[in-house]
C-alpha cells in the first residue's frame, strides 16, 4: 500500500487485519533455512557484532524487539510483534516522499542455544515477493554474528518500474540494518 501521507496506527491495524488470512505471495515457503529458489534476486549481508555469550543475548533481544528495523526511514508495525511462526507484521518505508506499508507474515522461527532469528514471507499488501531471514549466531570461536539472508521479485507495478531504485533500497536496507544492530545489542548488553 502506497501513501502520500504516513499511516496511522488505526490505518495500519485495519491493513494488517486484511491480510492476516491471506495466502503467501510465492511458492518456496520457507526456502531461506536452505538454499534459495531460482528466478529470485538474493541477498546476503552478514556482519559480525563481536564476541560473547552475553552479546550473543543481548543480540537475540534485539532481534526480539525488532531493532534490526529502527532505520528512521523504515520500521517494523508493531514493533512488540511476537517473534512467532504466524505472526502478522507490517513493515512501512518512507522514500521518496512516498510511504509503503508491506504486510509479511512470519514462517519460522529459530531458537537454539547459538542461533536466533526467523524468516517471514511476503502477503498480498507487499510491493515484493518473497521471504527474508534475520539470524544471530555465536560460533565456536565465541564470534556473533548478523545476518540477513533474502530472497525476492518486484511484485507492484511501481517496484517493477523503479527496479534500479528498489535494488538500491534493498542494498541500503542491509548496510543499516546491520549498524542497527550492532548498535542495538552492544547498547543492550552495556544497560544489563
Amino acid at each position: 500500500m502506497f501513501l502520500l501521507r504516513q499511516p496511522t496506527a488505526p490505518v495500519i491495524n485495519r491493513f494488517l487485519q486484511s491480510q492476516a488470512r491471506l495466502d503467501f505471495t510465492y511458492l518456496e515457503v520457507g526456502a531461506t533455512a536452505t538454499n534459495s529458489p531460482e528466478k529470485f534476486v538474493v541477498d546476503h549481508t552478514r556482519i559480525r557484532l563481536g564476541s560473547g555469550e552475553e552479546l550473543f543475548r543481548s543480540a537475540k533481544r534485539a532481534v526480539e524487539g525488532w531493532r534490526q528495523f529502527d532505520l528512521g526511514w523504515l520500521h517494523a508495525y508493531p514493533a512488540d510483534t511476537p517473534i512467532r511462526a504466524g505472526e502478522v507484521v507490517a513493515v512501512v518505508a518512507r522514500t521518496g516522499g512516498v510511504w509503503s506499508v508491506n504486510a509479511a507474515r512470519i514462517v519460522y522461527v529459530l531458537d537454539e542455544p547459538r542461533r536466533f532469528g526467523f524468516a517471514y514471507g511476503t502477503l498480498p499488501g507487499h510491493v515484493e515477493r518473497g521471504e527474508e531471514r534475520f539470524l544471530v549466531e555465536r560460533l565456536e570461536d565465541d564470534s556473533v554474528w548478523y545476518d540477513i539472508k533474502a530472497f525476492s521479485q518486484p511484485m507492484h507495478i511501481l517496484t517493477k518500474l523503479g527496479y534500479p531504485l528498489v535494488r538500491r533500497l534493498q542494498k541500503r536496507f542491509g548496510r543499516e540494518s546491520a549498524a542497527a544492530m550492532q548498535r542495538a545489542a552492544n547498547e543492550l548488553r552495556e544497560n544489563r
